[in-house]
């Protein structure tokens, strides 16, 4: 199974962006004392290992099938997207928060605030090149579908993954950059403690979206139908089919998919004719659909 080039473009345009803007942000919660630019770069930080792990997990899933994973290892990227979201919840959202509510228990002066504005700036140039990236390639891939709608159907998480992050990262830099004007009109240093208990919670609703995205892939999701649709006709323009009673597609991967079918074939058949159509079969199904990666045809009455 081969990742498509467009997603690994979209780990590493993120992943670019957000070290850079990590650094910026961690340098500017020094000179300034701001909690929103520290929930920040926590934020960044957690990014970034999370484009790591995507494309770690890429490169795992991308294995060819061997004697103990007969059908390959597509399932791993499902696995690492479904960690991804988990550390987006207990370390990005977490950390957050706790920043937050100790920010705004023990307030802090904001020293300097045009450092954080600065860095804001940045941050929003950097991030708005990654999320225009990712949402152009999302975009494509969908097709005429809903945003939501293509996000539930899509089978390759890195896509919507970033998406989701940088959408929640521009969010972010908004409300960090409220919060820090906040306290220096009003003199009152918790808004900027209020600001990252906010992005504290965007964070863990998106973590949440994405974990629940992540575990339906890795527990198994069907095919589009549309292919399953096209498997059935396949099948049941041959004539010595009568019939395609069952089909099964789960996928194992972005591009890997599997397919098992229960055929009525007609009873003047004989069994050796069934075997070589069987195999015809298989082949016309692969060849048309690179995508599937196993198919098992098995012969049954209509119930």
């Amino acid at each position: 199974m081969t990742e498509p080039p467009e997603s690994r473009l979209i780990l590493f345009a993120a992943l670019a962006a957000n070290l850079g803007i990590a650094i910026a942000k961690f340098v500017a919660a020094a000179f300034t004392g701001s909690s929103a630019m520290l929930t920040e770069g926590f934020h960044s930080v957690v990014d970034s290992f999370n484009q790591l792990l995507l494309l770690y997990g890429q490169k795992r899933a991308s294995r060819p099938p061997d004697d103990r994973h007969p059908l390959g290892y597509g399932r791993e990227l499902y696995f690492w997207s479904f960690v991804v979201a988990i550390l987006i919840f207990s370390t990005g959202a977490g950390l957050s928060i706790y920043e937050g509510v100790h920010h705004i228990r023990n307030p802090e002066p904001i020293r300097t605030p045009w450092i954080n504005y600065v860095v804001l700036a940045l941050s929003l140039m950097l991030e708005g090149a990654s999320w225009t990236i990712a949402m152009r390639e999302f975009g494509m891939a969908k097709g005429e579908l809903g945003w939501w709608e293509a996000v539930r159907r899509s089978k390759d998480p890195p896509s919507f993954i970033v998406l989701f992050e940088d959408s929640a990262a521009m969010f972010g830099l908004v409300v960090a950059g409220i919060g820090i004007t906040l306290s220096v009109m009003t003199g009152d240093p918790r808004w900027d403690g209020a600001a990252s208990v906010v992005i504290g919670l965007a964070l863990a609703g998106v973590a949440l979206a994405l974990a629940r995205e992540s575990k339906d892939l890795l527990i198994g999701e069907p095919a589009d139908p549309l292919l399953e649709a096209a498997i059935r006709a396949t099948l049941d323009r041959r004539p010595e089919v009568s019939g395609v009673n069952e089909i099964t597609t789960v996928h194992l991967g972005p591009r890997n998919i599997f397919v098992g079918l229960s055929v009525d074939f007609e009873d003047r058949v004989p069994v050796g004719r069934i075997e070589a159509m069987i195999a015809e079969s298989e082949t016309e199904l692969r060849d048309r659909w690179p995508s599937i990666r196993a198919i098992y045809i098995k012969p049954q009455a209509k119930p």
